[in-house]
């Protein structure tokens, strides 16, 4: 298949002089239409930054991006979903909703169309009239992830969007997301520093690691989701995920500090 998104060289850093961070160079990633990749690593290697980067939210220092989603005035190429579902409290939910779609080329039927649709597709299309503070975190998230589908991306950027939430509410959620995925097909990279979430929803786990950081590993997950909660075989894998975060953690830490030494 080909690649929705692919970074090349890609480095971004911060100050200048003794004062310049790099914070990750040399990044080449490659993700498949339809692809859903979990994002891990080393706390400050950057993973919120990428994503910011493939957003154009960010210049990158070096390096580029290709997101090679068509074109359309109707639609966004790429929509991202926060940590925080960020809703207006004074706008209705599919107020709310609409807000992803100002700035589009949509006729208001249209607007209503996937109003009601991305409500449905995220099991909330009786909410539409209510006000945020109606909501519980777990369905103020999914309407977080229904105004980033209703925009019709290609590409859907996920930063810890299930970071807050309670551990029924973020699983009952990560199925639900499964369930969005496979019905619409949308290329999916998800931030995550839950190592069971990474492997569960995840075709492919990337491990970001290394100052500056880089791409460490990769972990190709094979086992059916229907087998991967208490499954033996996904137990094994998590846990050569953990052991490989472990040793990227240490190895990044042992840079750092000997950058330190060098700028003393």
């Amino acid at each position: 298949m080909a690649a929705v998104i692919h970074t090349e060289n890609l480095a971004v850093a911060f100050g200048e002089g003794d004062k310049r961070d790099v914070i990750f160079q040399n990044l080449n990633l490659s993700i498949e239409q339809g692809e859903f990749v979990t994002l891990i690593g080393v706390s400050g290697c950057g993973k919120s930054t990428l994503l910011r980067v493939i957003l154009d939210l960010q210049e990158p220092t070096e390096g580029s991006v290709k997101t090679d989603a068509p074109k359309d005035k109707s639609k966004r190429s790429i929509a991202m979903v926060f940590q925080a579902a960020n809703l207006m409290p004074w706008r209705t939910i599919a107020e709310n909703i609409v807000l992803g779609l100002e700035g589009l080329e949509v006729a208001e039927d249209v607007r209503e169309e996937r109003v009601k649709s991305t409500l449905k597709l995220v099991g909330l299309e009786e909410m539409g009239e209510r006000w945020p503070y109606q909501l519980s975190g777990g369905q103020r998230q999914r309407i977080g992830i229904a105004r980033g589908l209703a925009v019709e991306p290609d590409i859907l950027l996920m930063d810890e969007p299930f970071g807050a939430l309670d551990a029924i509410t973020r699983t009952g959620l990560q199925d639900e997301l499964l369930r969005i995925w496979e019905e619409t097909k949308k290329s999916i990279l998800f931030v995550t520093h839950d190592l069971e979430e990474a492997c569960y929803l995840a075709d492919r786990v990337v491990l970001l690691g290394g100052k500056p950081a880089n791409i460490v590993n990769e972990y190709k997950i094979e086992i059916p989701r229907s087998e991967r909660r208490d499954g033996v075989e996904f137990l094994k894998v998590t846990e050569e995920v953990k052991a490989g975060l472990s040793e990227a953690i240490a190895t990044t830490m042992a840079e750092r500090d000997k950058e330190k030494q060098g700028s003393l």
